[in-house]
């Protein structure tokens, strides 16, 4: 089984390079991102909860996150492989996903973190806010507060990985598909 942590900062192209690493890979999509979007829109108290979080900036807490996920593997018992996108953003969360995953019989294989210049993230964020519905997009201080969290909290989450040896550096930018290949050459490396 194939498990992979893709980290990087909000803008970073996460969820792209998810979309075609799930494809070429045959891997479930793990996204808090998109659980909590979609609590939201489904207007569960915890979406309500959670989107008074997200506007303001801020992290939604670990305990919450974490029950997501977990409820997501024991739904998926018979996949190939998880891509974690947007999780863990915690050393906290990194040791339970670690204990979970042990207690599943799994474990992470790879943590690949894409870089890519703060300034390149504020405008590619910005756009996005301009093609979707997302809040969070469009407002340069929040942006910039949301960077800045990842920056000073979550960045530690690599030490975690580095210390396991499963940590990888990617150039974030370029080409989606330049940056597909990174992806992929480092996975193959990994296999």
């Amino acid at each position: 089984m194939l498990n992979i942590v893709l980290f990087g900062p909000p803008g970073a192209g996460k969820g792209t390079q998810s979309e075609k690493l799930i494809k070429k890979y045959n891997l479930n999509h793990l996204s808090t991102g998109d659980i909590l979007r979609a609590s939201i829109k489904n207007q569960t108290p915890l979406g309500l909860e959670a989107k008074i979080i997200i506007d303001k900036g801020g992290l939604v807490p670990d305990e919450m996150v974490i029950g997501l996920i977990s409820k997501e593997l024991d739904e998926h018992k018979d996949a190939k492989g998880f891509i974690f996108d947007g999780f863990p953003r915690t050393t906290i969360q990194a040791e339970e996903l670690d204990k979970m995953l042990a207690s599943k019989g799994l474990h992470i294989n790879l943590m690949m973190a894409l870089e890519v210049k703060h300034e390149e993230l504020v405008k590619r964020l910005l756009n996005r806010g301009i093609q979707s519905a997302r809040t969070d997009d469009r407002n340069v201080e929040v942006i910039e507060k949301r960077i800045k969290i990842y920056n000073n909290d979550t960045m530690v989450v690599a030490e975690f990985y580095k210390a396991q040896g499963k940590f990888r550096a990617i150039q974030g930018m370029g080409t989606i598909d330049e940056i597909f290949g990174r992806l992929c050459e480092t996975i193959k490396e990994h296999q």
